[in-house]
């Protein structure tokens, strides 16, 4: 059986998939309002076959022709509410990425900026407890951009001073020493690197515009820069791939010595250029085995290495686990800003249009680009709640389980699915650090968590 994973190919930062531009992403779920993602799936990347930078304001969600958004302008959330912000440019549009993002070329970035800015002075939260910067390619944005952004938004938030965390995903060709500096100047002090592959024949296949090579610099510029914690997203399973290059490729990238570690099962996203590939026949998927051997072995060269299994696809030192993702795998609250983003306040999620016309018409004459949002019931709540949580190697505690979801009823729905699973040897029960109960995947259940997972999405729906 093949690991089932999140496809971030940004970092496990993105957002599950109803929230695919806000954070951890998820492809298993059936849950598909307008959008993972820290993505939270996911990798943010380029591609020679996409859509023309040209038309890219069509991507997702056509443009309406309002005026103003379909939806109210949501409340400014708590202070310290951890913010998204979703910066969608690239250099090129990758291939198997189905985030909102588009090619740079051709596009008002300097118009878009200022857009986001105008969100940001509506919107932020005040002294959030982390930040993520994704999208699309932040890195890809000048010093003055990243400046308009970054300051604008400590202004509003004071994030420089709340902040536990802040995080900008990076590509190579837009990395070097001067533009890390540039970020952490500005208050970023974690960088997130989307090598993806070691090999050359892989990243073209992907479509991304570096080589591995310029993967090592952009590496080594972050160190060189003083960044406080360095992560690395790597993508597994693709058409061709063996374990002997795949333990390869992880023994050069460990060997650097990063903080954090996001390994993710490549996954055929619909409506991309990879998934018509594959249905024409012109890709073909691993077998199921080496998906699982190749996953296998990722957890123990990690594990070897010092970087703790903390998440089914994500890999950490001790006191590196990136806590903004932790908060998406807690169905904890967040801001998404941005074009694409999506945020979850109390019982309600909303999101932008994955648009860029809509986007900075509606941030234009109503100062907020609400094009969709959904009041969750408690029920629904739990079920993504365990949904998500499971994915943790810590697990979840059912009674604070049923605190986030404000889920009151007399029984806990989750209880008999978790029990069912006990059964079969793909749950266990274990103790946490307070000696409260908590559930978690056993060895069997992790290359199954996804399937494991959303049998408590329908099951608890469905009650």
């Amino acid at each position: 059986m093949s690991p089932e994973s999140q496809d971030t190919g940004s970092e496990g930062s993105r957002p599950p998939a109803w929230a695919r531009d806000a954070g951890p992403r998820d492809s298993s779920s059936s849950r598909t309002t307008p959008l993972d993602p820290e993505r939270i799936g996911t990798q943010s990347g380029k591609a020679s076959e996409a859509l023309p930078s040209k038309s890219a304001d069509e991507v997702g969600l056509a443009p309406s022709l309002a005026l103003q958004p379909p939806c109210a302008q949501p409340e400014r959330a708590e202070p310290g509410t951890p913010i998204y912000l979703h910066l969608p440019f690239c250099a090129t549009k990758c291939p198997y990425c189905d985030f909102f993002s588009v090619a740079a070329e051709g596009q008002d970035v300097d118009g878009m900026v200022e857009h986001i800015v105008q969100e940001i002075r509506a919107r932020a939260p005040e002294r959030p407890r982390t930040v993520f910067l994704g999208g699309g390619t932040p890195s890809l944005l000048s010093a003055p951009q990243l400046e308009q952004v970054l300051n604008e938004l400590d202004r509003v938030t004071n994030f420089r001073s709340s902040a536990v965390e802040v995080t900008a995903e990076c590509n190579p060709e837009s990395l070097d020493v001067a533009k890390a500096r540039v970020l952490l100047d500005l208050g970023v002090r974690r960088l997130s690197i989307g090598l993806q592959s070691m090999r050359n024949d892989a990243l073209k296949t992907f479509g991304r515009v570096h080589d591995a090579a310029q993967g090592l610099a952009a590496y080594d510029a972050a160190r060189q820069a003083g960044a406080e914690a360095v992560s690395v997203d790597l993508i597994y399973a693709y058409p061709g791939q063996t374990l002997a290059s795949w333990e390869e490729d992880l023994a050069t990238i460990l060997a650097l010595g990063p903080d954090h570690l996001s390994a993710y099962n490549l996954t055929f996203e619909e409506n991309t250029p990879f998934k018509r590939w594959l249905d024409e026949g012109k890709l073909s998927p691993l077998h199921e085995d080496l998906e699982l051997d190749l996953f296998l072995t990722t957890r123990s060269a990690c594990s070897q290495a010092g970087l703790n299994a903390y998440e089914v696809s994500n890999y950490a030192s001790i006191g590196q686990q990136c806590a903004h993702n932790v908060n998406y795998w807690e169905n904890g609250p967040y801001v998404g800003i941005g074009p694409g983003a999506v945020s979850r306040v109390g019982p309600v999620r909303f999101g932008n249009p994955r648009a860029l016309a809509a986007y900075r018409r509606w941030i234009t004459n109503a100062g907020h680009a609400t094009a969709w949002d959904e009041r969750l019931d408690p029920a629904s709540r739990l079920a993504e709640t365990w949904w998500l949580g499971l994915r943790l190697a810590e697990g979840l505690e059912p009674a604070r389980a049923r605190r986030t979801a404000g889920f009151d009823g007399p029984v806990d729905p989750a209880l008999p699915i978790a029990h069912g699973f006990e059964t079969s040897g793909h749950l266990e029960r274990c103790v946490g650090p307070e000696g409260e109960e908590r559930w978690r995947l056993t060895e069997s259940g992790l290359p199954l968590a996804d399937a494991i997972a959303s049998k408590f999405l329908d099951g608890i729906t469905a009650t």
